[in-house]
């Protein structure tokens, strides 16, 4: 893969089964070069393969988030199919029949998009999520906008800018078209994932009402209800003494099942699914904890489903992979694993086929793209080949695992052998360090893996301590030594896990050169990059991306300013020392390698004074070999989804670099 394939990418997402278990639909990604953009377009394909998947909306807007109704003749979507009088392209919700005669209607338009679509059980209502603008957007002329009064923490967020005048709210709309959407949770809260009850009246939901730690509570509320001014929209299930979201409501309605954790102040630990009884606030009483892993994947990205048999349907990271496990409500049963493997599953849905179980499911793989699949009484069938053209052009690297050692440690890595390989030679290596540090690399398809070995590089990844995909002793070894939760602290547990990694490889596999090895990562593979090669010298070039560079400054400047006290154990007001300790840039002297640093211009994780500190410190020093790139119009997630051209010249930059400074 070159950085020019980026343009030929695809993405199969979102596979949603039918009532009826007969067809699934899902949506396709695709890149549009020309007009410098992404395209998603809605499919479907029967779950017998008896036709061949057919494309149901065009793929001329941004169609996503199909969801049928309960009797699976309509389909709802979101897309962005209308533009305002200044021609400026708004946000649509549609419905569009399926199997009946008809056209697609549109129920509402918006500002804001439309997302986390569910109809009612009885199919006269679509709850949706959709921020509600204040005041402050009336006008387009900036100059004429009032000012922000912002009142707590999490006032912006990476990609949607201020939130604190635009909070995200549950809306429900008529599935008749006799009226647009209406907010059934105003107020300044932020509110997510909406789950009906089987009176098709009520909604629980998630809802974060503090702004002040990680703390997120599940509430309900009636949309025949009409509260007072001085009545909340809603009833709390939970107290503000966890992280709770995702709710899902069994089918009796007396009970809530949700993902989270207890403890708002420690974040970097497992989540896992527990119950919540309506009309009683309490904690969850945990359902998943007899498996020491995390159910909410960050590759997924989605809620657990309900199986048929009353059960549900979790997907947990293991060791570099995601899997599907069955958990039943059953108090001490033991979550059952369905799908396994070396995998990443990244979306699913489940139901019943002539009373056989099915669960539709997308999954990549290391050399290959996610792809969709059904899975009906253990057995396994590939629906779709989208990614073939890719694939054939491409010809990814499959890769393979092996273990490293650290401090009585075995550390997950893989190694990619470059294009061309020949055993006899030496050849230089790139060491990648993941961002996060709560996520993991493992066995699915990266495009930035296929392109250094494609490049002529032998690729290093790995899942140091600090990461997920295993138990929470991994993922709190990099706490801070003051956290209550006592561990090394970035830079310590973490750092010796990515250096044994290099050492097990030289060890494992003769052909790779020790005197040209790269490193790099983004986000706090940034940090760990930043971090690295200003404690050693052993590697030849280094490229920090998007990094921490500075903990202090990161603290109040972050999108989530306030957050990293829950990695570091105090906060930077009370002990400054501490987060300089662990902030790259307090060693930046000893910097002794040359540097590629990569940022963008609207990164609100890690805002761009982390990248121009660095930078600035190194001119002030005379550092050699310091290069600066800032991407225009680009967020902290350049490298995933920002613009096809600037994530083709990112890449060019990077293979550039390395090349210069190791071959």
């Amino acid at each position: 893969m070159k950085p020019s394939d980026i343009a030929a990418m695809t993405n199969v997402s979102d596979p949603q089964l039918s009532p009826d278990g007969h067809h699934i639909a899902y949506v396709v990604g695709r890149v549009d070069e020309e007009a410098n953009m992404y395209r998603s377009q809605i499919w479907v394909v029967p779950t017998d393969q008896t036709a061949p998947p057919r494309a149901l909306t065009a793929g001329t807007h941004s169609d996503a988030n199909p969801r049928w109704s309960p009797d699976g003749r309509q389909l709802a979507f979101s897309s962005s199919r209308a533009k305002d009088a200044k021609g400026k392209t708004r946000s649509t919700l549609h419905l569009l029949p399926f199997g009946v005669p008809g056209e697609t209607i549109t129920l509402a338009e918006g500002n804001e998009s439309f997302g986390q679509l569910t109809f009612s059980p009885d199919g006269k209502w679509l709850a949706v999520t959709h921020r509600t603008r204040g005041d402050h957007y009336d006008s387009d002329e900036i100059g004429r906008r009032p000012a922000r009064k912002i009142e707590h923490l999490f006032f912006t967020l990476n990609g949607e800018g201020f939130i604190t005048d635009r909070p995200k709210h549950i809306y429900v709309v008529p599935t008749n078209g006799s009226a647009g959407p209406r907010n059934v949770t105003p107020g300044p809260h932020e509110c997510s994932s909406p789950a009906w009850f089987p009176d098709s009246e009520r909604l629980a939901f998630g809802l974060n009402r503090r702004r002040t730690d990680f703390a997120n509570d599940v509430a309900i509320t009636d949309i025949t209800a009409t509260p007072t001014a001085d009545e909340l929209p809603y009833e709390l299930v939970t107290n503000g003494t966890g992280s709770y979201d995702n709710p899902m409501v069994t089918p009796d309605g007396e009970r809530i099942v949700v993902g989270g954790f207890d403890d708002p102040h420690w974040y970097p630990q497992n989540c896992h699914l527990g119950l919540l009884h309506p009309g009683k606030v309490a904690s969850p009483s945990w359902i998943t904890d007899s498996i020491d892993r995390t159910w909410m994947p960050f590759i997924s990205g989605q809620a657990p489903v309900w199986a048929v048999d009353g059960s549900i349907v979790a997907a947990v990271e293991d060791r570099g992979n995601t899997h599907l496990y069955r958990v039943s409500l059953d108090e001490g049963s033991t979550p059952q694993p369905v799908l396994i493997g070396d995998l990443n599953i990244t979306g699913y849905s489940a139901g019943d086929l002539h009373g056989s179980n099915v669960i539709a499911y997308t999954a990549t793989k290391r050399d290959q793209p996610a792809e969709l699949y059904v899975y009906v009484d253990g057995q396994t069938t590939q629906l779709t080949t989208v990614s073939a053209a890719f694939l054939a052009t491409t010809k990814p690297r499959p890769g393979e695992h092996f273990l490293a050692p650290s401090d009585g440690h075995e550390v997950d890595a893989w190694i990619f052998r470059p294009r061309d390989f020949d055993p006899a030679k030496k050849y230089p290596t790139l060491l990648n360090i993941h961002g996060g540090p709560f996520t993991q690399f493992g066995n699915y398809h990266f495009d930035e893996f296929q392109m250094q070995a494609e490049a002529g590089f032998v690729v290093l990844c790995s899942n140091p301590r600090g990461g997920s995909g295993r138990d929470n002793d991994w993922a709190s070894a990099i706490l801070g030594p003051k956290h209550k939760v006592s561990g090394s602290g970035w830079g310590g547990a973490d750092y010796d896990d990515c250096i044994a990694v290099v050492d097990a490889a030289l060890d494992q596999f003769d052909f790779i050169d020790s005197d040209r090895l790269g490193v790099l990562g983004g986000s706090y593979g940034g940090y760990m990059t930043s971090w690295i090669v200003t404690h050693t010298d052993r590697f030849a070039a280094a490229c920090s991306e998007r990094a921490v560079n500075n903990m202090v400054s990161l603290e109040y400047n972050s999108d989530i300013a306030g957050m990293f006290s829950s990695e570091v154990g105090v906060r930077f007001v009370d002990d400054a020392e501490e987060f300089r300790r662990m902030s790259p840039i307090t060693y930046v002297k000893d910097l002794n390698t040359p540097l590629l640093i990569v940022h963008s211009e609207e990164d609100l994780r890690c805002p761009t004074d982390q990248a121009t500190q660095l930078f600035v410190a190194c001119q002030l020093l005379e550092k050699p070999d310091v290069e600066y790139w800032l991407f225009p119009g680009e967020t902290h997630e350049l490298s995933r989804s920002g613009s096809p051209l600037h994530r083709k010249q990112r890449a060019e930059i990077i293979l550039e670099f390395f090349d210069r400074h190791l071959k």
